[in-house]
C-alpha cells in the first residue's frame, strides 16, 4: 500500500522529467543531441492511422542513431484535433506535427531531433508563425479559447504510466478525503462546486450521492457509464483512453462519498484501447494500494470492475445499464425509485458518466469555490464537445460553460470550409435538436440549450453547411434511433417507427400537408409517454426542424423539392447545352445510360432512365450539368 509519503516520491521525482518534457531548454551537451521529448497520439483516430507503427519507427530510428538515452518516446492520449492525424509534438519546442506517416519519420528524426530544424511541410499550419517561429500550443486558435480540466492530462502523459498521473497530483484528492474529510464534506464540496452530470439531462451530481449517502443498506455502489453511443460523440472514449486514473479517483471518491466499497465501468467492447487502458489503470492501482483493502491506512475499502456492453445506445440510459450489468437484457426500468434509492441488484447505486467522474478529483484538490468560478449562474464548470461535420478543425474540445456556439465553431473551429454558408448546428446527438445562425450568439449551458429546443447530452456537436438537406438529418437521427429502440414501451417502439415512415415519405416526394401536422402531433406524443429518455428525446430533431427549418419541409411537400439538393427522388439532373462540349465523358459513366448525344454537340440527360445517382454531375469538367 502506497503512503502519502510514497506518493510524494513518485511526485517529485515524476514531475521532474514532466516539467523538463515542456519547459526544458534545447540545449545540446558537449556538442551532442538536445533532450527531446516526441509525444505520439495513441487515441481510437489516430491508431487506426497508424500513430502505433510511427511510435515503433521512431524508436528504432532514435536507437539506430544511439540517442536513445536523449529522445523520449510517448504514446499519450487525444491532442484534440483529431481531422489532423496522425498527430505528433516534439517538446520542448512545441512543434506540432499533423498527418505523419511512417515514412516521414527518418526526415523528423534526422532533422529535428538531430540537427534542431523544423520539417516545415509537416507542421500544422495554425501554428507556424510567417517568419518561421512556431507558436506555442495555448496561443493556436483551437487551444487559445480552451480550458481543459477534464481533459488535462489527456496527451500530456504516458496513460499506461500510473507514476505519471502521480506526478500530475494523482491520487492525491483521494488521500485529501479519506484523511482529512467525512463523507458528508465531500458530498457538501461537490454540491456547492456545482458540478451536473455531463452525460445527457446535466442533474446535480452533488444532490444524486448525498440521496446515496442517506441511505441505510450495507452495499451501495458506484457505476461510470461509459456506454458512449451517439454518433460522432468520443468525449469520454478519448478520456478512457488518456487519463484512465483520474476516472478510477473519482469513482473511488464517489464510492468513499456515499458509503460503496465497489464500482463498475461499463464501458462498449466497441471501444479495445479504452477497455484496454482502464484494465491496465485498475490493475497498477491495485498493484499501489490505491484500490482494494485500507486505501492509504483509512479503514476505506474500495475496488473498480469492469463490464463490456455490446453497444446498445438504450443501455446509456441507468436503468438500462443497471440491468445490461446484472447479465439482464438491457432494457429499462420505470422510475421512481431511482438508481440512487434502488440500483443494482436493488442497492442504492450512483451512476455517473466519465468526465463527470474524470472532473472529481481536481475539485476536490482545488476546492467547490475555484470550480464554480467557472462557467455560469446555474452551469458551471467546462464542457468537453465532439465537433464535427461541416467545420474545418473536427475533433475534441473542452470549453467553459458559457461560451457561445459562435466561439466553438468559428473561433476553434475554424468555420466552414470551403467558403461555404453555416446552416445549423446539432448538439446533444439524436437526443438534442438543430440550432441555426441566429443562434450563434447563444451561450452554451444546459438551460439555454433546452430553452432553444436542444439539449447538452453528452456533447456531440455536428455542423451543417448550406448543402444540408434538414428534412435528411431528422430523417437520418429517427432513423437511429428507431433502430436503437429496446421495443419495451409502446410509443418509442412503434412511435419511432411511424415517424420514420413519415419522413420517408416526405423525402421521396409523396408527403403532404397533413403529413406535417402528423409528425408534430405524433412527436409530442412519444415524448409524453416514453418510458425512457431514448423515446422521451427521439423526436427532438423532428421538432427543432420544424421549427427552425418549417420552410425546407414546404418545399419536401408543395414544390417537390430539396432546396439543398439532398433527397434523391427529387432531385433533377440538367445539362446546360452552352457549357457542355460533346466529350462524352458523362455519358460513359452513366450506368443507367440515361444520356446521349454526338462527340462534341450537347449532351441530354433522360429522366425517365435517370437513376440520380449523381455519377454525372460529379464527373462534369465542365460545369455542365446542375440539379435542381
Amino acid at each position: 500500500m502506497k503512503t502519502l509519503l510514497d506518493l510524494e516520491g513518485i511526485r517529485t521525482a515524476q514531475l521532474h522529467r514532466l516539467v523538463r518534457r515542456k519547459l526544458g531548454k534545447v540545449e545540446a551537451v558537449d556538442g551532442g543531441v538536445a533532450e527531446r521529448s516526441v509525444m505520439i497520439c495513441g487515441g481510437t483516430g489516430c491508431t487506426s492511422s497508424d500513430s502505433m507503427f510511427i511510435a515503433e519507427a521512431f524508436e528504432q530510428a532514435v536507437a539506430a542513431q544511439g540517442i536513445q538515452d536523449k529522445i523520449e518516446i510517448v504514446r499519450t492520449g487525444c491532442f484534440g484535433l483529431c481531422e489532423l492525424g496522425p498527430v505528433v509534438i516534439i517538446y520542448p519546442e512545441e512543434v506540432f506535427y499533423n498527418r505523419v506517416k511512417v515514412k516521414d519519420v527518418a526526415e523528423i528524426v534526422d532533422k529535428h531531433l538531430l540537427q534542431g530544424k523544423i520539417v516545415d511541410r509537416l507542421v500544422y499550419s495554425q501554428s507556424l508563425e510567417k517568419d518561421g517561429r512556431i507558436k506555442p500550443l495555448h496561443e493556436v486558435d483551437f487551444f487559445r479559447k480552451q480550458q481543459r480540466i477534464a481533459l488535462r492530462n489527456c496527451g500530456t502523459i504516458d496513460p499506461e504510466d500510473i507514476d505519471e498521473y502521480i506526478a500530475m497530483n494523482g491520487y492525491k484528492a483521494l488521500h485529501k478525503v479519506l484523511t482529512t474529510m467525512e463523507p458528508a464534506e465531500v458530498v457538501a464540496e461537490v454540491k456547492e462546486a456545482g458540478l451536473r452530470g455531463r452525460g445527457g439531462g446535466g442533474f446535480p451530481t452533488g444532490v444524486k450521492w448525498e440521496t446515496a449517502a442517506k441511505q441505510r443498506t450495507g452495499q451501495k455502489y458506484v457505476i461510470c457509464n461509459a456506454d458512449e453511443g451517439d454518433p460522432g460523440a468520443f468525449m469520454d472514449r478519448s478520456i478512457l483512453e488518456g487519463d484512465p486514473h483520474s476516472v478510477l479517483e473519482g469513482m473511488a471518491i464517489a464510492g468513499y462519498a456515499i458509503g460503496a466499497n465497489h464500482g463498475f465501468i461499463y464501458v462498449r467492447a466497441e471501444y479495445p484501447i479504452a477497455v484496454r487502458r482502464v484494465q491496465a489503470a485498475i490493475k497498477q492501482a491495485r498493484d499501489y494500494g490505491l484500490l482494494g483493502d485500507d486505501l492509504f491506512g483509512s479503514g476505506f475499502s474500495f475496488d473498480i470492475s469492469v463490464r463490456l456492453g455490446a453497444g446498445a445506445f438504450v443501455c446509456g440510459e441507468e436503468t438500462a445499464l443497471m440491468n445490461s450489468v446484472e447479465g439482464k437484457r438491457g432494457m429499462p426500468n420505470p422510475k421512481p425509485p431511482f438508481p440512487a434509492v434502488s440500483g443494482l441488484w436493488g442497492q442504492p447505486t450512483v451512476i455517473n458518466n466519465v468526465e463527470t467522474l474524470a472532473n472529481v478529483p481536481i475539485i476536490l484538490l482545488k476546492g467547490a469555490s475555484w470550480y464554480a468560478s467557472i462557467g455560469t449562474e446555474k452551469s458551471k464548470g467546462t464542457k468537453v464537445f465532439a465537433l464535427g461535420g461541416k467545420v474545418v478543425n473536427t475533433g475534441l474540445v473542452e470549453v467553459p460553460m458559457g461560451v457561445t456556439l459562435r466561439d466553438v465553431i468559428y473561433e476553434i473551429g475554424g468555420g466552414i470550409p470551403g467558403g461555404k454558408a453555416f446552416k445549423a448546428v446539432q448538439t446533444g446527438g439524436p437526443s438534442g435538436g438543430c440550432l441555426t445562425s441566429e443562434h450563434l450568439d447563444r451561450p452554451i449551458d444546459y438551460d439555454t440549450l433546452l430553452s432553444l429546443g436542444s439539449m447538452m447530452g453528452s456533447g456531440g456537436m455536428l455542423v451543417m453547411d448550406e448543402e444540408t438537406c434538414m428534412v435528411d438529418v431528422a430523417r437520418y437521427y429517427l432513423d437511429f434511433t428507431r433502430d436503437e429502440s429496446c421495443g419495451k414501451c409502446a410509443p418509442c417502439r412503434i412511435g419511432t417507427k411511424r415517424l420514420l415512415e413519415i419522413l420517408e415519405k416526405i423525402t421521396e416526394g409523396k408527403g403532404t400537408m397533413e403529413d406535417l401536422e402528423a409528425l408534430e402531433d405524433l412527436s409530442e406524443q412519444i415524448k409524453a409517454a416514453s418510458l425512457c429518455g431514448l423515446g422521451q428525446t427521439a423526436p427532438n430533431p423532428v421538432l427543432s426542424t420544424l421549427k427552425y427549418f418549417r420552410e425546407e419541409y414546404l418545399a419536401h411537400v408543395v414544390d417537390k423539392k430539396c432546396p439543398a439538393g439532398v433527397c434523391r427522388s427529387l432531385i433533377t439532373y440538367t445539362i446546360d447545352e452552352e457549357k457542355c462540349r460533346g466529350c462524352t465523358l458523362c455519358a460513359r459513366k452513366c450506368p443507367a445510360e440515361a444520356i446521349s448525344g454526338e462527340m462534341k454537340e450537347p449532351h441530354v440527360i433522360d429522366p425517365q432512365l435517370c437513376i440520380k445517382c449523381g455519377i454525372c454531375f460529379d464527373s462534369c469538367k465542365f460545369e455542365a450539368i446542375y440539379k435542381s
